[in-house]
This record gives structure tokens, C-alpha cells and sequence, in this order.
């Protein structure tokens, strides 16, 4: 059995003088791998591709998908990030400040919801997941400029 002198020895040394890449900001948003392939097959029937999640009841609580520019993003949306294929993922301001401490995980269950968006014909509908962020991914994105707004991307680009 080794002492704990003898365990930091032998782990030491290879952290010390180990390169540490800089570390990937943490994302608030990503896809499923059901839920890219999905965007994927809709992407190629309908060219790019953009979400938005606007909150509200009924199915205005699920991630929307609409061709891209189709849908006018307004100037209080938050550009959570952009997923499989540079497909922007918007959310309104008053969803953000809700889910902000929050990771979303969009995924694709059976079932046709009652909305617009491109999913719907195929039977399925996209669905969001969530977990609360750790204490690090927190204090990554406080460091990170803040999310863009509709204000300043037009089109839902």
C-alpha cells in the first residue's frame, strides 16, 4: 500500500511539467446524437437551419426548428450557441434569465408536437433536457463576453 508521500511522488511529476491546453469555454447548449442526425436529414431538405426556444405553454415550451432567416429573431433574443452544422440556437430573454444557470440538451422523442417547426412531419418532436451548470462552467461563462442579442444579429444568422 503506498503512503500518500509516495502517491504524489509518482502523480507529481508528470503533472508538473505537463503543457496544459487551454481549456474549451463550456457550451450552454448541444444536441443529442438522434438529435443531430435529425438536424442533419431537415438540413438537407431545408437548407440551414436555426432554433429558438421562446417558453409559454402547450408547445411553445419545446426548441423549435425553422429554416434559418424564417423565423425573425427579435432584438431581446439570447444566442445560446450554435449546434451540429453552425445551427444557431436562440432562446427569449425572459427563457434565458430562467434557464441561465442551466445546460440544455436538445433531444428528439416520438410523438408529433402541435407547432411549426420542420421536425413535425416526421413524427417526431425535438425535446430540451436540462442539468444545472457546475460552479466551474459557471464562472467560465461569467468570463466570456455576454451572449449576443436579436439587436444585434438579424435573421436568426
Amino acid at each position: 500500500m503506498e503512503t500518500p508521500d509516495q502517491t504524489r511522488a509518482r502523480v507529481e511529476p508528470a503533472a508538473q511539467g505537463a503543457a496544459r491546453a487551454p481549456a474549451e469555454p463550456p457550451t450552454r447548449v448541444e444536441l443529442t446524437a438522434d438529435a443531430e442526425e435529425l438536424v442533419r436529414r431537415l438540413s438537407a431538405q431545408h437548407g440551414p437551419l436555426m432554433f429558438h426556444q421562446s417558453g409559454g405553454c402547450c408547445d411553445g415550451s419545446s426548441p423549435m426548428c425553422y429554416p434559418r432567416g424564417e423565423f425573425r429573431v427579435g432584438a431581446a433574443d439570447v444566442l445560446l450557441g450554435r449546434v451540429s452544422q453552425e445551427t444557431p440556437f436562440w432562446m427569449s430573454a425572459s427563457q434565458y434569465e430562467y434557464w441561465k444557470h442551466t445546460h440544455l440538451t436538445v433531444d428528439v422523442v416520438k410523438g408529433r408536437g402541435s407547432g411549426f417547426s420542420l421536425e413535425a412531419p416526421e413524427g417526431v418532436r425535438f425535446l430540451l433536457r436540462s442539468r444545472l451548470l457546475t460552479e466551474d462552467e459557471l464562472t467560465a461563462l461569467e468570463a466570456q463576453p455576454p451572449p449576443l442579442t436579436g439587436d444585434r444579429v438579424h435573421g436568426g444568422a
